[in-house]
């Protein structure tokens, strides 16, 4: 290979596609910038997609290991963050390699979804043991994280399912950001950003604190899925009645 690490970084530059118009702000502004320096890097060793999303699950499940195995400490946050964060960065760039080297695939697709899929589930799940397990908080907390856990969950699959039904009808979603404040609506819906969540464990070492915060971002999330559920059912409901009887 004769390109450079950075000729690979500058031509990912040019090829990403652009961010969609409500992707919070860190995931716009942050992630997917670490995520083509990762992707440049795992492009120069010939990684492919897949094993780059394969490092991206070693991260976050490393992450969510240590929440349901040892207990909470400002160390134990710092770390588990930064598995977090590390982790969602790869799985910016998995994409970014496929689109680089042309290796993009339905298998790929399939891979990436699954492993998002069971992240969402898994990192409030194992929130859930550790803080039964190590600390003495009231059961009403320990709702928080399985609350986190459903709307997560039902977040994820509205969404792919809207997109996929999308296609299946023919109509290309609107990636390109734009309007008069294109960076707006992202700072907007930052609550609901996972590379906040991920963040907010840097306060894991104070249980009050992380978990009103955690709480905090929950309830965000669920009015927010409260808004887009309704947006979204509209939506899938023209396109059935758009569909030109056969």
């Amino acid at each position: 290979m004769t390109e450079t690490y950075a000729e690979t970084l500058r031509r990912l530059g040019s090829a990403q596609k652009g961010a969609a118009r409500s992707a919070p702000a860190y995931s716009r502004f942050v992630n997917r910038k670490l995520g083509r320096v990762l992707a440049a890097w795992a492009y120069q060793r010939g990684l492919s997609p897949n094993a780059v999303t394969g490092i991206s699950a070693l991260f976050t499940f490393s992450g969510v290991a240590l929440l349901a195995l040892v207990p909470p400490s400002w160390t134990v946050g710092v770390v588990v963050s930064a598995l977090l964060v590390l982790g969602y960065a790869w799985d910016s760039a998995d994409g970014q390699v496929a689109r680089l080297t042309g290796t993009g695939s339905a298998a790929g697709e399939w891979l990436d979804h699954v492993v998002d899929a069971t992240k969402i589930a898994a990192l409030p799940l194992a929130l859930l043991v550790g803080s039964y397990r190590f600390t003495d908080v009231s059961d009403g907390w320990l709702l928080v994280p399985i609350a986190n856990a459903v709307v997560g969950s039902a977040l994820f699959f509205a969404m792919i399912l809207t997109e996929q039904l999308r296609r299946a009808h023919g109509v290309v979603s609107q990636a390109a950001t734009g309007g008069r404040s294109p960076w707006l609506r992202s700072v907007l819906v930052m609550p609901t950003d996972y590379g906040l969540l991920c963040l907010s464990f840097l306060l894991y070492g104070s249980t009050a604190a992380f978990l009103w915060v955690y709480a905090a971002l929950t309830a965000c999330t669920a009015g927010y899925l409260v808004l887009a559920l309704r947006k979204w059912f509209v939506e899938v409901r023209e396109l059935s009645r758009s569909r030109v009887p056969a």
